[in-house]
């Protein structure tokens, strides 16, 4: 049973505890009672869920999920914005006799706060945002939401930013805004728009729900930065939300309809209490919220400052908060660094060691295999941070050698830049794999600079750039199982989702197929392989400290007879995405038509231009770009300049070769 699921039923059956009504409730699950299906659960699951409460939840390392609630069913309304001024409503005498006066000393904070927006997402909006600080150039403000909310268009970096994502079926990128009117009788016109030109924060998974977002300072109309308190909110201490609730399944219907009579998405001024506050715990209001509110500001109507920022609830039990002290760290630049750790990991084999002396006599990359010779591809200055083995040699400062193939390796990305391997398919031998495979580190260079086993988590495998098969060749067996045992070091791995690398269809059916073919016609071929690195696309990996490349390339060296007897370099180059980068490259020249039918939703094997290869890597391939056939073609057919050559591999049949 999902935990969304757990806390909504506890929430919507905490109400029958009351009176005798628990047990009632039971007797109506175990006899089948329709109300059961319409919670979604099943009941077993709803049993275990009357007798589990929160508190044990959390101390099972539940992670609570984004909810908004009710939680008083009477005396916390939800007053109307109009006019950037609340329609005050009666409220008990709790709040004391002068809170009509607080609210109205407090309605000056509300044109600063606004509902999140999004752009070209099929989702409109979602969730709320305030201004909370001023960036020293004086041009840009601050707005802070929830990571919930801005990870709806926004994936994390390398850096902790958020970088804006592309939809999956136009790839189109998105983006977000934050609308600081949509209030109650509000017209089109009265909009007071501002984009988020990007999150200069966005939380990790594992620590306080936060986003952070750069807006340039409106021009007509004027916010200013919310202020936060300087102690911690206190039991009771009389507060308020201010956001934009909007209908949400989540709550009871009718109780949702007493406070809010069919008005939702506008701008709403919640009064309540906070519940009690403990230290190292969560904030807890009572203030009334929906889905909408996320990322709403709680506003001290004593103190005119921020409490906390409201990011969950569930229904009749409490809404949560970030701590204003913590959004003054993230303010201050005060990160918080967190290692998520996969308790159920399993070492079935422990990681080995090879020592330098373990590598001698090996040669490495051959570059003059072929019938001309083939360098590693010219990198850009500056871009990596390559290692140096301790055993190079002059002229190869940064190659580490193995059998038949060789690689450069960047420290600071733990991951390798480029690799290349030689296959000669008259020799190849047949290797058996053994299972559960036993992975080494290389000490010719820092192991701290390495991945292990404990950083490839969950659904990531230990992605082969140097195919196991592909140096597997050579006059005897022994050198042949050499080959393949030197594939197994982390300096040749990369992480990729399962379902990436294993799918034959795309990327593994294309090594099939070089591999098959120098088999079958006894050719001998050169395989680069590598990441495509974006490190403003690519994922972060909190608890590995690195990006996750989204996006791989290959290019094939083989020699092709030509009529006269004679031999010539043939180049095919491939790249597997889901489309990240031929958008990106179309979007950067304007290509509007290409752009508006451009749908990959999934990963593809697309065979591209070595040309195009080296605008998006910055690579330089030297003379294997007018070995490039498909750049041939795409000269023969007169496609304009600015479209990059490629084409999607379907099947062998696909190929142009």
């Amino acid at each position: 049973m999902n935990t969304r699921a757990l806390l909504e039923s506890q929430g919507r059956l905490e109400a029958l505890k009351s009176g005798g009504r628990l047990e009632a409730a039971k007797r109506a699950i175990e006899a089948g009672h329709p109300f059961v299906e319409q919670l979604g659960l099943d009941i077993p699951d709803t049993l275990d869920a009357l007798d589990m409460s929160l508190g044990q939840l959390e101390a099972a390392g539940t992670p609570l999920t984004q909810l908004e609630a009710i939680v008083r069913l009477v005396t916390r309304p939800p007053m109307v914005v109009e006019n950037g001024a609340v329609s005050l409503i009666p409220l008990p005498d709790e709040f004391g006799a002068d809170i009509d006066i607080k609210i109205k000393r407090n309605e000056h904070w509300i044109g600063s706060v606004g509902r999140v927006e999004f752009i070209n997402h099929s989702m409109t909006w979602g969730g709320t945002a305030w201004v909370v600080g001023e960036e020293a150039d004086g041009r840009h403000l601050l707005v802070v939401t929830n990571r919930h909310v801005a990870k709806i268009v926004a994936r994390r970096n390398a850096r902790g930013e958020g970088v804006f994502m592309r939809s999956p079926f136009t790839m189109v990128r998105y983006g977000a805004r934050v609308d600081f009117n949509e209030e109650v009788g509000a017209l089109p016109s009265d909009e007071r728009p501002a984009e988020i030109l990007r999150f200069t924060y966005l939380a990790d998974d594992a620590s306080a729900d936060v986003a952070i977002g750069r807006i340039e300072k409106p021009a007509g109309f004027a916010v200013a930065p919310l202020p936060l308190v300087d102690t911690d909110a206190e039991t009771d201490e009389i507060v308020a939300v201010i956001g934009y609730p909007a209908f949400d399944s989540r709550n009871d219907r009718t109780e949702m309809e007493k406070y809010f009579k069919g008005l939702y998405d506008v701008k709403r001024f919640a009064p309540g209490k906070m519940m009690p506050v403990a230290p190292g715990t969560v904030l807890s209001h009572d203030c009334t919220t929906l889905g909408g509110n996320s990322g709403s500001p709680i506003l001290s109507l004593d103190r005119n400052k921020v409490v906390g920022l409201h990011f969950a609830g569930a229904y009749g039990i409490a809404n949560s908060a970030v701590r204003a002290s913590t959004l003054r760290d993230l303010l201050s630049g005060n990160r918080p660094t967190q290692v998520l750790v996969e308790a159920s990991l399993e070492q079935e084999v422990a990681d080995g060691f090879h020592d330098p002396n373990h590598f001698i006599g090996r040669n490495g990359y051959d570059p003059n295999f072929l019938s001309k010779k083939v360098d590693f591809p010219k990198l850009p200055d500056g871009l990596f941070n390559l290692a140096s083995p301790t055993d190079a040699l002059a002229g190869r400062p940064h190659e580490l050698r193995y059998t038949h193939f060789g690689l450069l390796y960047d420290v600071d990305r733990r991951s390798p830049v480029v690799t290349v391997v030689n296959i000669d398919g008259e020799k190849a031998i047949k290797i058996k794999r053994k299972k559960p495979d036993k992975w080494f580190f290389d000490r010719r260079i820092p192991v701290e600079a390495q991945l292990g086993k404990g950083d490839f988590p969950g659904d990531l495998d230990r992605g082969h750039m140097v195919r196991r098969e592909d140096p597997n060749w050579g006059d005897d067996r022994p050198v042949a199982q050499l080959a393949n045992d030197d594939t197994f070091h982390y300096t040749n791995a990369s992480p990729q989702h399962s379902s990436l690398n294993q799918n034959r269809s795309t990327w593994q059916g294309l090594e099939n197929h070089i591999l098959d073919s120098t088999k079958t016609h006894a050719f001998r071929a050169t395989v680069f392989t590598g990441p495509l690195f974006d490190d403003d696309e690519d994922p972060f990996l909190d608890g590995v400290g690195i990006n996750l490349p989204l996006q791989y390339w290959k290019v094939v060296v083989m020699d092709a007879l030509q009529d006269d007897g004679s031999l010539r370099l043939h180049a095919t180059a491939y790249l597997l995405s889901q489309g990240q980068a031929i958008q990106k490259y179309l979007q950067d020249r304007r290509e509007s038509e290409a752009v508006e039918g451009f749908a990959f939703g999934e990963y593809k094997t697309f065979q591209v231009s070595v040309a195009f290869l080296e605008e998006l890597s910055g690579f330089d391939f030297g003379l294997l770009r007018d070995a490039d056939p498909l750049a041939a073609l795409a000269d023969e057919l007169e496609l304009p300049d600015s479209r990059p050559q490629f084409v999607e591999i379907t099947g062998a049949d696909s190929l142009v070769l």
